[in-house]
């Protein structure tokens, strides 16, 4: 085998940051300079480049536009590297490994999403470890000489995610990232132990097709004991709104009263597609479970099943943005696309 290719995307994050000495403060460097802070990256037998976005951004600010970059420099490097690391920003390093999961379609190679807790350059980072091996898994491969990972995923510390199916869990330990309900794709110690079940199985149909049409006109309804019919009927009435994602009690309820169950119908009568995902961390949407629940599903409140919320959200801005029919839309959220739910 060829030494591996691997190109680092840095889009800034943590990882990539520096305290400024008067306001102490944060703040992104060059990343040439995090090269230097990480030595051991050069005792790897690995042909290794590097893309920085001009302006390295905390991760809060990433948008739909940055998805686009990101996936723009995956698909013009595409056929000149074995694999791809990507480094980001804790915050919303989820959202964007779901986003990506949709957009790079026919995705055959590693897009491996790391980061860290603590700048590269302190004494205890974390950020060290996370890049070394974030590349030695992009570079892996199977005896047949293929990637071992043809997905996209996010490493953290001691484990290997599916980027659709992972969420940020704390805001202060190294494993800052977990699955609740989809098993690791692999766990890091000693060795790197692949799950190779668990791991990506589908074939491709062609080459690295990107979709790039990202629709933002998406919102979050969280339910909670103290909504009423006015805010209710002002979010719903939103300008230009397309989908909403429901976040409901339990395994997918709702309140069963008039008022409620009007504003759902209506909207839904308009043509906005309403997504049900749980507010619990592990456990899926069970429409039929409890009454209140099976009438949003007889309204036509669509089940999410165990989706996460990141990978919900995402999923149908790229539905909308491929400008398909609503009744595609409807349907393609009932179903898998890349192995982002599982339905029981």
């Amino acid at each position: 085998m060829t030494r591996p290719k691997i190109l680092i995307i840095y889009t800034g994050g943590t990882i990539g940051m520096i305290e400024d000495p008067t306001t102490h403060a944060l703040r992104p460097f060059d990343f040439s300079h995090l090269i230097e802070n990480v030595p051991k990256v050069k005792m790897l037998d690995y042909s290794i480049d590097n893309y920085q976005f001009k302006n390295p951004i905390d991760s809060s600010n990433m948008n739909f536009e940055h998805w686009r970059d990101i996936a723009s420099i995956i698909e013009r490097n595409y056929n000149l590297y074995d694999g791809f690391v990507v480094l980001h920003g804790t915050d919303t390093m989820a959202y964007t490994a779901s986003a990506l999961t949709f957009m790079l379609e026919n995705l055959d190679k590693p897009v491996i999403i790391t980061g860290s807790q603590l700048p590269i350059g302190e004494v205890r980072t974390d950020g060290e470890e996370n890049l070394i091996t974030a590349l030695q898994i992009a570079a892996s491969r199977r005896p047949d000489g293929r990637s071992t990972v043809r997905e996209v995923a996010i490493l953290f510390e001691d484990y290997l995610w599916r980027g659709c199916r992972a969420t940020k869990r704390s805001a202060d330990n190294f494993n800052a990232f977990q699955s609740n309900n989809y098993p690791a794709l692999a766990h890091v110690g000693l060795d790197i132990d692949y799950d190779y079940e668990a791991l990506a199985h589908k074939e491709t149909t062609g080459s690295l097709k990107v979709n790039y049409g990202m629709d933002p006109n998406v919102i979050e309804l969280t339910l909670n004991p103290g909504l009423n019919a006015s805010f209710l009927n002002h979010a719903l009435n939103a300008p230009g709104l397309k989908g909403v994602i429901l976040r409901s009690y339990g395994a997918g309820n709702a309140p069963d009263t008039e008022w409620f169950n009007k504003a759902l119908s209506e909207a839904i009568e308009r043509g906005i597609v309403i997504l049900n995902v749980t507010q619990c961390v592990h456990g899926p949407v069970r429409a039929g479970r409890y009454l209140a629940g099976e009438k949003l599903l007889d309204m036509g409140v669509i089940s999410g099943h165990d989706i996460t919320f990141e990978a919900a959200i995402t999923k149908m801005m790229h539905l909308f943005g491929q400008n398909i029919p609503i009744e595609e839309v409807r349907q393609k959220l009932t179903r898998p696309m890349a192995g982002e739910m599982t339905i029981r």
